[in-house]
């Protein structure tokens, strides 16, 4: 039987992910800690927080829920949770749409089952067979598989890091080519947990009009920034670059940078509810109106949006501060226990030490680089902990762990408390005090 070339994927499970399955089933742990400690975490539904005991309401057959057992085909999504987006982004200062395309109107959202689906929309809406999406990484390991879905090819472009993450803009002016089509951020950039300075997405969008590409920007940990308007630190006490001031953690929807924009969310971050299927898809800047005309055809072509869940948004959104606080109150504590474990190494035996974040879930740590990263993580697992490499969003192939900051509170600690443990074995043989 023949398959097509795009879904040729080495599907084989990785060493490193059967060396972790066989570790759960296992059921082997540290004495008096039966379980693995978990320190990628991303799922809140399963991370112990609190939730509103009526969520399910909206999905009822009565009241708000009515609209759930009516079949009205929209392409771009029902009015009412369009408006619901609308007003969701007029909360974060973005005013209503106006005749420039900028700003976010009902008219210029698309619903869509998932930020994965608004991608493939926008990658079928911009691009032919063979063309080309510049990523800047480190950043989600998501895209290819989407890109080889739409037989669209991701070029990845360098992020700096230098008393914070900036992009580089020169390097991604190097790899634009006639096949370029569009520009992908993450904002806040997960796991990196840096925004896009609103001086740097100026220069980034003078570059895509001078080239006529579109830019994407992923805005899901939009809500959860770390002491926007105070300066952010690393764990070596550094200021990041400037002020992380409200613009620089604003929403490009509103930033009015006179480029064709997309910008894809969803309430799986939102309001911390993966399972229920809900993301959107905004466009602003020039050329919008027709962009929006084209994707009615695509979504009506597919029609994945079932009103149950549209029925909900409106009610889900409002209801998403109770849990962002949880969230941000979690991430807050776990930020600090894990500088306070860092700041109490000796500054001639630094194993680890954490880059500036300013938004997300994760945190990026730096290590030694005395072995490839699989094989610490492999080491990690054996001792009881499971971690991320940091290749797994781009990053070397060795020197990078990346942890989560979503994992209940006791948990992290201990786990990141065995990670400087094992890390502390490692390196004994390494310590350039005592070479």
């Amino acid at each position: 039987m023949k398959f097509s070339e795009r879904t040729g994927w080495n599907t084989e499970e990785s060493e490193l992910a059967r060396a972790h399955r066989e570790r759960v089933a296992s059921g082997a742990g540290l004495p008096g800690h039966p379980d693995l400690l978990d320190l990628t975490a991303s799922n809140p539904t399963r991370c112990g927080f609190s939730y509103d005991e009526d969520w399910l309401g909206p999905l009822a057959g009565s009241g708000v829920g009515a609209g759930a057992l009516e079949y009205d085909p929209q392409p771009l999504g029902l009015p009412s949770a369009r408006e619901a987006v609308v007003r969701y982004y007029r909360e974060h200062g973005v005013e209503g749409g106006n005749e420039r395309g900028t700003g976010v109107a009902a008219g210029r959202v698309l619903l869509t089952t998932s930020t994965s689906e608004a991608y493939g929309y926008l990658f079928k809406l911009l691009c032919n067979a063979g063309d080309e999406v510049i990523v800047p990484q480190p950043s989600y390991p998501l895209f290819d598989f989407l890109a080889d879905l739409e037989m669209v090819r991701i070029v990845a472009a360098p992020l700096i890091y230098d008393h914070g993450w900036q992009l580089d803009l020169e390097g991604l002016r190097q790899r634009i080519t006639a096949r370029t089509r569009a520009v992908v951020l993450v904002h806040p950039n997960n796991p990196t947990g840096h925004f896009t300075k609103v001086d740097e997405a100026r220069e980034l969008a003078a570059l895509c009009r001078e080239h006529g590409l579109a830019l994407i920007v992923d805005e899901v940990f939009l809500d959860y920034g770390f002491g926007v308007g105070a300066a952010a630190t690393d764990s070596d006490g550094m200021a990041a670059s400037g002020l992380m001031g409200f613009g620089d953690a604003s929403s490009f929807a509103g930033r009015g940078l006179d480029v064709l924009t997309f910008v894809v969310s969803g309430i799986s971050k939102i309001c911390g509810l993966p399972q229920m299927k809900v993301a959107w898809l905004v466009a602003s800047g020039p050329g919008a109106e027709e962009a929006m005309a084209r994707l009615e055809v695509v979504a009506d072509t597919y029609l994945s949006m079932n009103a149950p869940m549209q029925a909900a948004l409106p009610v889900w959104l409002p209801w998403r501060r109770g849990i962002q606080r949880q969230i941000r109150e979690r991430t807050g504590r776990n930020l600090a226990a894990l500088d306070g474990l860092l700041g109490r190494q000796e500054a001639e035996r630094r194993l680890v030490s954490r880059l500036d974040v300013e938004a997300g879930w994760y945190a990026v740590l730096r290590i030694w680089a005395v072995q490839p990263d699989e094989a610490t993580v492999r080491q990690l697992l054996e001792a009881g902990v499971w971690v991320h490499p940091g290749y797994f969003f781009g990053f070397g192939p060795a020197g990078w762990l990346v942890v989560s900051l979503l994992t209940p509170e006791e948990e992290f600690l201990r786990g990141m408390e065995l990670v400087l443990e094992v890390l502390g074995r490692n390196q004994s043989g390494y310590c350039l005090g005592e070479s």
